[in-house]
């Protein structure tokens, strides 16, 4: 219901900075940086993190304190546009590294930085203008009703800017000793990132267990907090603690496609990680799909809702005299969809054609209206973005298949379709939360929704360099940039154009995700945590741990208490930044060679016997998590003064 009383911080009758060359500078730069960064660690575990806050927080840092201005307004459009970017890049990463791993395989040619970057801005581009007309119905008659919390979190932060130079200092701080850290285990090597160990056969056969120790993992676990991170955690512990040792167990010499030797053969070639690789996985596919359709149908009454609202609101606002209250025209608005919607048809770059095209405007419609309205109730962290991905994935596979378009055209296609529908998903989400932030703080929604395209614009400009860069350096699908998401994007398509998945082991994912619904139990964390290794779950758990730690410690008052888990939130951004950077950095180390030799193998200090080892690695790991405890006690007293 719509809150007529509702006073938003800065007045419509005071008019502000807001896009200005700075915001535009900055929110940019920092859409490319987070962007990078989601990226890497979308790439790498599967999973992104949103931008809004931290690029508040410096943004903060940098107009109040250097510049000495007071402009909360241009603050919120810095945010806006990295923000923007940063969702962009989590669209990209889940499928268009499926792409280059058909090239790899011979299948296709390596798409190019155009046709990336087309795909990337046409679903960035429709995301922003399928949301849009929806922003009077959720952000404004539903201000009660639906809580957008990151919206209303930056909201606050942004609202309480006189701390936000010492908060800017904490996400920077994050930023250099993740850059620190990344830079001696990877770059230099002093160190393992990733340790593991294999359960002996006489305790537990089949059994094995990894951390990888990592900032970034950490920061996402304190981010996600424990519950979520205990659901990632037990779908690794159900994998690698009881359907592995079961394979090993009841399997022995019998051959389980897609392997092509007896499971006693798969173990004692390659221990646990290849009982994983060779089945695990394909059991978390099932999993992780059955728990995003799921989700869907779980929604159902909520998509119905969300649709008929936006039918209601079309064409009926009437001239704005608020500025507060002023959006970018309807006919702007079908202007952009059209043009948008012809060049996708009709330009060579992408590999859409006319059924193509229509499939992703009316998937892109429906689901930029459930992306708008979960993001309000669940936020931006718990939308299912990967199961919207892959309930069209499977719709647009079987359409393009019985229509004709089989082999590795109609792959393509069919991936192109789910890229762009994962992008829109994505990006109605992030401008949803964006435009919630601008309601609560007085921002021009016509100007927000400006930054939104720009950010969408520069972000997609310089994504398709960071794939390429990232491919030529370690490889989408390998240890260091397991590609997860796009990996699993891969199984499907293949699955259900050529009929070669296992469908044995993908049907017992997906039974496991029907008991974890019946038993209550949110589906996707686990499944994720199910398809995906074990080392990644054990980092997040013990960041999440941490954070639970913080928030039950025995604190002079709770406002002490809250503001050391936001600081050890800043300080875990920061430490996923700053990964994310020098993971880029030692990238363009690992391609540059000089006298044949690459940068990256020239300053690896493990190649000279400079090497602690994995007891070292535990314990760098452990002086990472007391820094963050540090750095969120500290937070916490400063608020106690």
């Amino acid at each position: 219901m719509e809150n007529k009383t509702f006073k938003p911080y800065i007045p419509a009758s005071k008019v502000l900075p807001e896009l200005t060359f700075l915001s535009i500078f900055l929110g940019s730069l920092l859409a490319i940086v987070f962007g990078g960064a989601n990226a890497y660690l979308g790439l790498k575990v599967g999973m992104t993190i949103s931008a809004s806050i931290p690029a508040a927080v410096i943004s903060m840092g940098i107009i109040r304190k250097i510049l000495k201005k007071d402009s909360i307004l241009e603050n919120n459009m810095v945010q806006t546009i990295a923000s923007s970017g940063e969702s962009l890049a989590a669209g990209v990463c889940f499928t268009l590294p499926v792409m280059f791993m058909w090239a790899k395989e011979g299948l296709t040619a390596t798409p190019t930085l155009l046709t990336i970057s087309v795909i990337s801005i046409i679903g960035g581009m429709l995301g922003i203008f399928f949301m849009i007309p929806l922003r009077s119905a959720l952000i404004v008659k539903e201000h009660g009703t639906l809580a957008y919390p990151e919206g209303q979190a930056c909201a606050e932060v942004l609202i309480a800017g006189e701390k936000g130079g010492a908060k800017a200092n904490t996400v920077f701080s994050g930023l250099g000793i993740a850059a620190l850290y990344k830079f001696i285990a990877d770059g230099l090597k002093i160190f393992p990132s990733s340790i593991s160990w294999d359960i002996p056969k006489n305790v537990l056969k089949g059994a094995g267990f990894g951390m990888d120790v990592v900032p970034a993992l950490a920061g996402v676990g304190y981010i996600c907090g424990v519950k979520v991170s205990s659901y990632l955690f037990a779908g690794g512990t159900l994998a690698w603690f009881v359907l592995m040792p079961l394979i090993a167990m009841f399997g022995n010499d019998i051959v389980i496609f897609p392997a092509t030797v007896s499971v006693a053969e798969v173990y004692n070639q390659g221990g646990a990680a290849a009982l994983w690789s060779n089945y695990i996985k394909y059991i978390g596919a099932g999993a992780v799909a059955a728990g995003g359709i799921i989700s869907l149908v779980k929604t159902l009454p909520m998509i119905v809702r969300a649709f008929k609202d936006a039918i209601k609101g079309y064409g009926q606002k009437g001239e704005n005299t608020l500025r507060t209250e002023q959006d970018l025209s309807f006919p702007t608005l079908v202007i952009g969809v059209l043009v948008t919607s012809l060049f996708m048809w009709l330009s060579p770059t992408i590999p859409v054609d006319l059924l193509g095209a229509l499939i992703i405007v009316v998937f892109g419609f429906f689901f930029a209206t459930v992306s708008s309205r979960m993001v309000g109730l669940i936020g931006s962290s718990n939308n299912p973005v990967s199961g919207m991905t892959i309930a069209t994935l499977l719709f647009a596979t079987v359409i393009l298949k019985a229509t004709g378009s089989t082999g590795i055209n109609g792959m393509i296609g069919a991936i192109s379709i789910g890229s762009i529908i994962c992008i829109i998903a994505a990006m109605a989400g992030d401008a949803s939360q964006d435009l919630k932030t601008g309601f609560l703080v007085g921002a021009t929604p016509k100007k927000q929704q400006i930054g939104e395209i720009i950010g969408c614009v520069v972000s997609a400009l310089a994504i398709g360099a960071i794939l390429y860069l990232l491919d030529a350096a370690w490889g989408f699908g390998s240890s260091e940039i397991a590609a997860p998401q796009a990996t699993l994007m891969k199984l499907i398509v293949e699955g259900v154009m050529e009929g070669n998945l296992p469908w044995a082991l993908v049907l017992m994912g997906v039974f496991v995700a029907v008991v974890i619904e019946v038993l209550g139990i949110p589906v996707l964390p686990v499944a994720i945590g199910l398809y995906l290794p074990i080392s990644l779950s054990t980092p997040i758990m013990a960041g999440g741990l941490l954070r639970w730690w913080i928030e039950k410690r025995k604190t002079s008052s709770e406002e002490e208490r809250e503001e050391a888990v936001q600081s050890g939130v800043l300080f875990s951004s920061g430490l996923i930044a700053g990964e994310g950077l020098i993971g880029i950095i030692l990238a363009v180390l690992a391609v540059v060679t000089v006298g044949g030799t690459s940068l990256g193998d020239k300053i690896n200090l493990s190649a000279m016997g400079i090497n602690i080892g994995q007891i070292g690695s535990v314990f760098c790991f452990a002086a990472l998590l007391y820094l963050v405890y540090l750095f969120a006690v500290k937070g916490g007293k400063r608020a106690s003064k």
